[in-house]
C-alpha cells in the first residue's frame, strides 16, 4: 500500500467531516462526491444544487451535505460568531453580515463553531483568499504563532540517504523570509505533521549553507545566526524534539559527511524533516527533489491553525483535492 492509500485509509478510520467551500468549481463538486463514494470523509459542500447541478451534471452528489450562506439557517450565527472574533479590530455587525455570506468565510466560521472538522478551499480562490479567513477566525494554534506550510517528499524508491521512504520539507510556500521566532514554529508544526501526516518520526534538521559554524554571514544578511537561533528557539519550545543545526543539506542526511562535520549531533547524516532557512531554499529544494530525484510532493500542507484548515493550489486535480481532505482529516486532533 502506498503512502497516499494509507492515509486515506486512516482519514476513513477517522470518520471526520470536512467542508470544501467551492460548490462553484466542477472538480470540488467531482472530489466531493468521490470522496464520500470512498468514504474518506464526511463532506459538506458549500453551494447549491441548482449550480451543482449546472457545473457537473453527470455528478452523483446524493452523500453530500450542501449549504448556501444566502439561505441557511445558520448565517446569523456565523455572522454573530464573525463580529465577536473581529469586533475589536473595527468590525461592525453589518460587515460581519456580508462577510459571513462570502463562501470562504462561511467556511471558516464552520470549522470556528465546530461544525465541520477541517476547511478545504483554494481550487478557484488564491492563497491569500483561502488563508485571510483562517487567519481572522481559526487563528494559531496554542504555543504556536506562525502558519506556515510543508511538502510531504515521497520517495520513488528507498535510499540510504532516506530510509523511511519519506521526508517533509518545509516552508516552501508560506514565509518568504521567517525570523528565527518563526523558524522555530516551523520546525515544532513541521515535527507534528511529519508524525501524524507522514507517519515518521520527526529528526529535524534545521538547515543552511552552514554546518556548526562552518560558514558565516553575520556582516552582510544574518542568516546563519538567525538559523542558530532558531535551534536554540526550537529547543525550549519543544525539548523533546529531535533537532539540531545549523546543517548544510548534506551533512544533514549522508552519515559519513555528518560524522565528519557535526559528530556529536543526533540528527546529522540522519535528519527526515528538513527545516529551510527562507521561501527561495525551500521551494528551489522541493521542485529539485521531485523534478531530479522523482520525489512525489504532496501539498502545500498547511501547519499551525488551531483547527485543520488546508489550501488547494488552482490548478490542482480532482485527485490532488482527495489528498488533500485525507490530509486534512488526519490533522484532527
Amino acid at each position: 500500500m502506498s503512502l497516499l492509500d494509507e492515509i486515506k485509509a486512516k482519514a476513513a478510520a477517522k470518520k471526520k467531516t470536512i467542508v470544501l467551500c467551492e460548490g462553484e468549481d466542477k472538480r470540488v463538486i467531482e472530489a466531493a462526491a468521490q470522496i464520500s463514494k470512498e468514504g474518506i470523509a464526511k463532506i459538506v459542500l458549500i453551494g447549491n444544487e441548482v449550480e451543482c447541478k449546472k457545473v457537473a451534471p453527470n455528478v452523483d452528489i446524493s452523500g453530500i451535505t450542501l449549504v448556501d450562506p444566502l439561505t441557511s439557517d445558520k448565517t446569523e450565527k456565523y455572522a454573530r460568531l464573525l463580529y465577536e472574533t473581529r469586533k475589536a479590530k473595527g468590525m461592525t455587525e453589518e460587515e460581519a453580515r456580508v462577510q459571513a455570506k462570502d463562501r470562504t468565510m462561511f467556511g471558516a466560521l464552520m470549522l470556528k463553531a465546530g461544525d465541520v472538522d477541517g476547511y478545504v478551499s483554494g481550487a478557484c480562490h488564491s492563497t491569500a483568499n483561502t488563508l485571510r479567513p483562517g487567519l481572522q477566525v481559526v487563528k494559531t494554534a496554542p504555543g504556536i504563532n506562525t502558519v506556515s506550510s510543508c511538502f510531504i517528499m515521497i520517495a520513488p524508491q528507498k535510499h540510504k540517504y532516506n530510509p523511511d521512504g519519506v521526508a517533509v520539507f518545509a516552508d516552501c510556500a508560506i514565509n518568504i523570509e521567517p525570523t528565527a521566532e518563526q523558524l522555530a514554529d516551523i520546525a515544532v508544526s513541521s515535527a507534528r505533521t511529519a508524525k501524524t501526516i507522514a507517519g515518521i518520526e520527526p529528526r529535524i534538521a534545521m538547515l543552511s549553507f552552514s554546518t556548526k559554524g562552518s560558514g558565516n554571514d553575520d556582516k552582510f544578511f544574518q542568516t546563519v545566526p538567525k538559523v542558530k537561533q532558531a535551534v536554540d528557539i526550537a529547543k525550549v519550545k519543544a525539548p523533546d524534539l529531535i533537532l539540531d543545526g545549523e546543517f548544510q543539506f548534506d551533512a544533514a542526511v549522508a552519515p559519513e559527511v555528518g560524522k565528519l562535520k557535526a559528530p556529536d549531533s543526533n540528527v546529522a547524516g540522519n535528519a527526515n524533516v528538513f527545516v529551510f532557512p527562507n521561501i527561495n531554499a525551500g521551494n528551489i529544494g522541493y521542485k529539485i527533489a521531485e523534478r531530479f530525484g522523482g520525489y512525489m510532493a504532496v501539498g502545500p500542507i498547511c501547519q499551525g491553525f488551531a483547527k485543520p484548515l488546508n489550501d488547494l493550489s488552482r490548478g490542482c486535480s480532482v485527485e490532488d483535492i482527495v489528498a488533500t481532505v485525507a490530509v486534512t482529516a488526519l490533522q484532527v486532533e
